[in-house]
This record gives C-alpha cells, structure tokens and sequence, in this order.
C-alpha cells in the first residue's frame, strides 16, 4: 500500500514538497505535481487515508502536512536510494549545492552540515550511534544545555525517540532526526543562525556569516 501511494509520480512530488516542513494548500500541491487541482484532491484523499499525510484546516484553506518524521525518513532513504541507482530525477541550477551543503528534511537539518554535525556529536561522544540505533549521552545532555540551551524535557515526545539516524539522499550517510535533530534546527533558527530559504516550495537551508562561525565552533568546519 505504501509503496503503490508513494510511487506514483504525481503523488511522489506532492510528498517530496512537503518535505520542507511546511502546510501546503491543495492547489499549492497541485502545482507542484504539475497536475488539476481536481486530480490534486484525488491523490491527496488516498495520501491521507493512507497514513502518509494529515489535513489541517484553517479559515476556509485546507492544509496538508506529512504525517509525522517517519513518512520524511522513507522519502529521504528513497531518495538516497534513487540517486545511488541512477533513477533520481535532479532539477540542476544555482540552488543545487545549497540543497546539498544544507537543506530541511521535515523539521531538522540535512546534508553536508546535517552529516557533519552529527559526526561530530558523535566523535565526541555525546551521541552513541550502533547502525541507526543514536542514544545521547550524558556528556551530550551538558553540552546541549550549555552551548543551545537544550534541556532533556524539551525533548520529551510521546510518539518520537530522542535521537533516530536519518538516511541522507546526498551524502549517503546518516545525520540527526527525532526530537533532537528538530530541537537544534529550531534553536538555530531562534538564535538567527539560519534560517529556511523562502522560495516557494525550496528545502534550503541559508547560515548567516555568524552562524557559519558558530556552527563550526561547535561541530567543526568538516574539513578534518
């Protein structure tokens, strides 16, 4: 079931654009699919009898989500998957390598940064990580609390772990999902080290020239 909805290819560009975390509209969706509006119900009727999407409505708009980060790990792992094979269709321009170096996937940071961050963690020893098993550490709790002011009830989530291993599409690597992974990417965006590109529909994520440097500070700047 979930592999027949996600594998329609107008239903796989509807998820794929809400894989930037934010609500879309129907017709929003529509055009990201290149399809009708009417089509766009149809498809977005069987995503969320499916599990894979839930609506939200808001004044007279109905907004679509992805179900939780499960539904963006399968996508972000097909992606990798696709792109390993050579079945990965890529839109190539000037925002390519921005997608690359840092994007959101769903509600935490991805890409080269994504995977950096996350190694560095763990080169430290404030994450154990055993294959997609991730666990933080007690050295880990310190230092979230002392460099971003995250404490370890802000991380509690009746239906998400702590810590969970994403499969990054371009690095082929993991980097940091579950509470955590979404508790740092809003922390940077509270403290104006990056922020989410505003292009309509774009997964980029910008740093500012302090960001950078705070970024490097506490993960390294990934050339060791």
């Amino acid at each position: 079931m979930v592999a027949s909805l996600v594998g329609d290819p107008a239903r796989a560009n509807m998820l794929t654009a809400l894989m930037n975390g934010r609500a879309l509209t129907a017709s929003e969706l529509a055009q990201e699919a290149g399809i009708t509006p009417q089509t766009a119900s149809s498809h977005l009727a069987k995503l969320e009898a499916g599990g894979l999407v839930e609506p939200e409505k808001q004044g007279r708009h109905r907004y679509y989500r992805l179900t939780d980060d499960d539904v963006a790990g399968v996508l972000e792992g097909l992606a990798g998957l696709a792109a390993r094979t050579g079945h990965m269709r890529v839109r190539t321009g000037p925002k390519d390598p921005a997608l690359r170096r840092a994007r959101i996937c769903y509600d935490h940071l991805a890409g080269d940064l994504g995977v950096q961050m996350l190694d560095s963690l763990r080169e430290r020893h404030l994450v154990r990580q055993k294959k997609q098993d991730i666990e933080l550490t007690t050295e880990g709790e310190r230092f979230l609390a002392k460099h971003l002011q995250i404490s370890p009830e802000m991380l509690t989530h009746p239906r998400r772990p702590v810590c969970k291993a994403c499969l990054d599409w371009s690095e082929r690597r993991h980097h940091l999902a579950g509470t955590l992974g979404a508790a740092m990417m809003q922390r940077f965006a509270e403290l104006k080290w990056a922020a989410r590109d505003p292009t309509p529909g774009s997964r980029v994520v910008n740093f500012t020239r302090t960001g950078e440097k705070q970024f490097a500070a506490l993960f390294g700047n990934g050339k060791d």
